[in-house]
């Protein structure tokens, strides 16, 4: 099993839309994948459920955010709390009894499950409370304190169970653009991670600015693996994450134009220095596995790199990958018109997202 993240500073370059898209490609070449929302916007959630499902698991929870986790569970009584944990919850609730430094759930609550081989456990608005103690815990991390350690440990150790309890093969995180303390545990402690970029100064930056995050990320952890005990590093992977590549995404395609991936002038000049600025900002013991070769080439090359238009909104609104959405049965009819004409397009989606997938996939194993 593996663990990974789909992560930009610069937002809006379609992560979530890409995250979404890898996911049900994966699962349906047949491997076991599991996506965690940790983006306190949910736009994970909000792709992948209907309003009321979402509503349905924030309600039932609600007390337990609000109120707190034990005087919650003591006032429901054990029957309530069982029949509550024994449907999907949001990662929020799931962290609660770390983030108020009680004790850990019994068992784990069920994901939300999407299809045969894909499940998701949601999101929450209020993720950011737990972000703020990660703050306010990190510096007992450098003392061993072992509810430090738990926080910020706590989202990796949740994908491990649920991946040894329901055989995943992969777990994807979906992360919001921020470089704070939320992200810092969640990407320093996946197993790879890559960037999706559009080709503008924007994203250059960004880049710039993960780099820079790593480094001190990296330093960070390797001051705690030193001054903790050996027993207490088992908390944690057993290397810090390593970088897994890019891909252009979200480009106009400029078909009169004749260069290697059919982008306007402007937007070819920012996507070849992409390259330059990871070679220069991302430290070399963080891509060590790539070759020049796989450094330059964007995973999946052009598979995903070009605009779809109007084809992810469509997935959003009808919850489905982008290939499934001519064949449902609940077409409404503002969309029928739309979808006439761009069937063939929609489906097509489907074999360019699966063998993204598999470029992915063929970097993920040379970590090992």
């Amino acid at each position: 099993m593996k663990v990974i993240s789909v992560f930009n500073n610069k937002g809006g370059v379609g992560k979530t839309t890409l995250t979404y898209h890898l996911a049900h490609a994966l699962s349906e070449s047949g491997k076991k994948v599991l996506m965690i929302d940790a983006d306190p916007q949910c736009n994970l959630t909000i792709y992948s459920l209907e309003q009321e499902t979402v509503h349905a698991i924030w309600e039932a929870e609600d007390s337990f955010i609000d109120e707190g986790f034990e005087a919650s569970k003591e006032k429901i009584g054990s029957m309530q709390f069982g029949i509550l944990n024994a449907n999907t919850r949001s990662l929020h609730y799931l962290l609660k009894p770390t983030e108020e430094g009680t004790g850990e759930l019994e068992y784990l609550p069920p994901p939300y499950k999407i299809s045969d081989n894909l499940d998701i456990i949601p999101g929450r608005l209020t993720l950011h409370l737990y972000e703020e103690k990660i703050a306010s815990r990190w510096t007992d991390t450098y003392r061993g304190e072992p509810l430090a350690i738990r926080t910020i440990t706590k989202i990796r150790s949740l994908a491990e169970q649920y991946a040894k309890e329901n055989g995943y093969d992969y777990v994807i995180i979906d992360t919001s653009p921020s470089l704070g303390s939320l992200n810092k545990v969640i990407i320093s402690t996946v197993d790879g991670f890559f960037v999706p970029a559009s080709p503008d100064l924007f994203s250059l930056y960004g880049i710039r600015n993960i780099g820079k995050a790593l480094s001190a990320w990296k330093d960070e952890f390797e001051i705690i693996y030193k001054l903790i005990s050996t027993e207490k590093r088992h908390n944690f992977p057993d290397k810090f994450v390593t970088f897994l590549g890019y891909t252009i995404y979200n480009a106009k395609k400029y078909s009169g134009y004749t260069n290697k991936w059919d982008l306007a002038q402007a937007h070819l000049h920012y996507a070849n220095q992409i390259p330059t600025v990871i070679e220069q900002c991302i430290a070399e013991d963080l891509r060590s596995h790539l070759t020049p070769e796989l450094l330059a080439q964007p995973i999946g090359g052009t598979l995903v790199m070009h605009s779809h238009n109007t084809f992810p909104s469509m997935a959003q609104h009808y919850h489905k990958p982008m290939w499934q959405v001519p064949s449902l049965r609940n077409i409404e009819t503002d969309h029928v018109n739309t979808l006439r004409g761009a069937s063939q397009r929609y489906e097509e989606t489907k074999d360019c997202y699966i063998a993204f997938g598999e470029d992915l996939i063929s970097r993920i194993k040379l970590l090992d």
